[in-house]
């Protein structure tokens, strides 16, 4: 679609052009299968492993300690049920949070239903976790804690250092689904004190379906796929060459654009906000007001429902979500929302807006010119809000 002005980048990101060119000659030039001993696939196989370089550069891990996923979803899955084979015989107790990605919350609850205890501690009215509530939780029999880096529909960034030394100081593994917030800020598993972390590329301007695990060489995990033995026997099925070869030179990018990327794109998300609230009586912010990604605006708007605001703000060119990309069609509030205190009503009637690097001046002007007209005729025919 041409001329829309998209402002959805959690959901997802387009594919660097500089990714692209650099993932073509996997497809149909050097198309050999890593696993193979002859040319095409050492070919294959040396990309895989230079790519492999590039990713742990980035996180501050080693080679060893980096292995290729389908994406954030499954990298999580591993870790969670990987970790809760592994080490069933210790204890089979669980700590996460209560705004975590489903694909965190949906493993924790089906290994409920197989006999584990799933301890899920609060946040405050930002979405943020107390790392002593983390503490106070942590059991002779626990086994897990996963905490996610940045949240996905606020963008509140968590204590994930402190969390982690608490987890290492009482010998408990730590998991940190970081797919939000790699490549908008730093990540660096050493100074993060984490034992697991997923990320995913079409989060950085990566191709979708191809993501990444760091594991520690001191975690034992039981492997989440069966049927060969790729990456190190810890991960079957034949490897996404082209998409690896993507995710590494999409995190390269991102690392090296970081800093000014942040800082050009919080100056659009404070000039965003700022005329928003000049124009808009009665919205409010959701989330952390300063511990949070560079890119993430969440509001409500009190009277009227997000669903609508989406579709007025759609036939205006502008792409935006009330909450995440993967229950965009529940009719459900959001569960970070409610888990941060506010009421189910005022939850329903939140926007989610996330920049990228396309997004200039212009658009955040056009938004402010938009948007408030379409809060005003919505209010109209709403039949909750008081005039």
């Amino acid at each position: 679609m041409e001329n829309v002005i998209y402002m959805d980048h959690a959901a997802t990101t387009p594919t660097d052009p500089e990714v692209i060119k650099a993932m073509e000659p996997w497809f149909a030039q050097q198309y050999g299968n890593p696993a193979t001993l002859y040319s095409l696939g050492l070919l294959a196989s040396q990309a895989v492993e230079e790519a492999r370089a590039g990713v742990a550069a980035v996180l501050g891990a080693e080679d060893a300690e980096i292995y290729f996923t389908s994406g954030g979803t499954e990298s999580n899955n591993w870790a969670i049920k990987g970790v809760a084979d592994a080490h069933r015989n210790k204890g089979r107790h669980l700590i996460t949070s209560t705004i975590e990605h489903h694909a965190v919350l949906e493993p924790m609850e089906y290994l409920e239903k197989r006999g584990y205890e799933v301890t899920r501690v609060p946040v405050d009215a930002h979405g943020l976790i107390d790392p002593e509530s983390v503490r106070k939780a942590i059991r002779p029999d626990t086994i897990l804690i996963s905490i996610m880096h940045a949240n996905n529909e606020v963008g509140t960034i968590e204590p994930i250092a402190e969390i982690g030394a608490i987890a290492r100081e009482a010998g408990v593994l730590f998991h940190t689904d970081a797919v939000q917030s790699v490549g908008k800020i730093p990540v660096n598993v050493k100074e993060l004190n984490v034992d697991m972390l997923s990320l995913s590329a079409h989060k950085f301007y990566g191709p979708k379906g191809v993501g990444a695990m760091y594991l520690s060489k001191r975690v034992r995990v039981t492997p989440l796929l069966h049927g060969g033995s790729q990456e190190r026997r810890r991960r079957a099925g034949t490897l996404n060459v082209p998409g690896i070869v993507g995710l590494a030179k999409a995190l390269q990018i991102a690392a090296d654009q970081m800093e000014a990327e942040a800082a050009r794109e919080t100056a659009l998300r404070d000039r965003l906000w700022r005329g928003l609230q000049e124009r808009i009586p009665h919205i409010y912010l959701n989330g952390h007001p300063t511990k949070r990604l560079p890119n993430a605006l969440n509001f409500r708007v009190e009277g009227i429902e997000g669903e609508a605001m989406i579709l007025c703000l759609d036939m205006n060119r502008v792409g935006v979500s009330s909450g995440s990309a993967c229950t965009t069609g529940s009719l459900e509030p959001s569960h970070v929302l409610l888990a941060m205190g506010i009421p189910a009503e005022h939850a329903h009637g939140s926007l989610r807006i996330t920049l990228g690097r396309a997004n200039t001046e212009q658009d955040i002007d056009y938004v402010i010119d938009t948007f408030p007209g379409i809060v005003a005729r919505l209010r109209e025919m709403s039949p909750v809000y008081n005039r």
